[in-house]
């Protein structure tokens, strides 16, 4: 099922990512106050993203298909859960107390 860009993007600000605006509008995440290598993107056109896009923005984002997007999307996957699958899948790497650090 098609996702509302406005849903999608809160739900990354909240957790962990950070807007770039280019030319597209950049999702990065970041952990322990420090940039990742993971990142998504949306187009500045866009207000659906289609069934096809949100698998390839689960690609990017290192999760396991499109229902664990929509897991995320929907906010049934924590940022900490989202970071342990990261840490697991060894895309990122653990802070030495294993808690993230807070940004505010």
């Amino acid at each position: 099922m098609p996702k509302k860009v406005r849903e999608v993007s809160k739900a990354l600000l909240s957790k962990g990512f950070r807007e770039e605006k280019r030319d597209h509008r950049y999702y990065l995440f970041y952990y322990d106050g420090k940039k990742s290598s993971v990142y998504t993107k949306i187009s500045h056109s866009e207000t659906e993203i289609s069934n096809s896009l949100c698998s390839a923005m689960a690609r990017q984002m290192r999760l396991l298909g499109r229902s664990q997007f929509n897991e995320f999307a929907d906010c049934s996957l924590s940022e900490e859960a989202y970071a342990a699958l990261l840490i697991e899948g060894k895309h990122l790497q653990p802070t030495p107390t294993g808690k993230k650090a807070r940004q505010d």
